[in-house]
């Protein structure tokens, strides 16, 4: 496999980039990325605000942050958007809206934030960009938020997938290698609520062509890797499944 300079941004398609921080020392990798559309840009899940030099500096050597018109935010946890209100400040951009469910919006007002919020939920579960191109927003309650949801782009057949196929590595690759499995079971077992909830939901993406998956912590997934991980996550216990004696 070609070795990848993580020091700078990514391309995962001629229209997705990584704009994430690599940090060595850590054993939870969070990945913003960045589509750009004709006359929109869109920045999914811009991180920490620990993170928050290293991502915007790789944002800025691929836009102008004044033309980024959407920040979609898959739940309100601080390790997704915990950044939010100074990459605000840095966009600078009247018209910007941040995109998620009103599950989440509720929490994520008490960063301060000064934009509208487009809530998902009261647009269809879409979001039609100004080249006609449209995302798809899949509802995940409860995997890991009330809120949660993952972004799917007809476009490119890509799904950002927030926390859903996530994994918790010190080992850790942009790319799925061939061990990926172990890292995303050990993820989904810690933060996920039960084996039904998580199937329910891979069993819906089934209506779906999937190129390319783009979680927000671990690996991207690609080509076999994704019906692998689809399979065999439907069948593994966690959350209460693991913890049943819990009163």
């Amino acid at each position: 496999m070609k070795k990848i300079d993580l020091n700078n941004t990514v391309s995962i398609h001629r229209d997705i980039h990584w704009v994430g921080f690599y940090d060595k020392d850590s054993f939870l990798h969070c990945n913003p990325y960045l589509l750009i559309d004709d006359d929109d840009i869109i920045l999914f899940d811009p991180g920490s605000i620990t993170h928050f030099p290293i991502v915007m500096r790789k944002v800025i050597e691929l836009v102008n942050p004044e033309d980024i018109t959407v920040v979609v935010a898959c739940h309100q946890d601080p390790d997704v958007c915990g950044s939010l209100s100074v990459v605000e400040d840095v966009i600078n951009n009247r018209d910007l809206k941040i995109a998620a469910h009103t599950n989440s919006i509720r929490l994520i007002r008490h960063l301060g934030i000064r934009s509208d919020f487009y809530a998902v939920d009261d647009h269809d579960l879409k979001l039609t960009l100004r080249s006609g191109r449209v995302l798809e927003f899949i509802f995940s309650p409860y995997l890991h938020s009330p809120g949660a949801i993952v972004t799917y782009d007809r476009h490119t057949r890509s799904l950002f997938s927030g926390d859903i196929f996530g994994a918790v590595s010190k080992e850790w690759n942009l790319f799925a290698s061939d061990d990926f499995l172990s890292h995303m079971v050990a993820f989904h077992q810690i933060y996920m609520p039960s084996n039904r909830i998580l199937k329910a939901f891979l069993e819906r993406l089934e209506g779906y062509e999937i190129e390319r998956i783009l979680p927000q912590h671990g690996s991207v997934l690609e080509g076999d890797n994704i019906r692998t991980a689809i399979e065999h996550l439907k069948t593994i216990p966690c959350g209460v499944d693991i913890e049943g004696n819990m009163p």
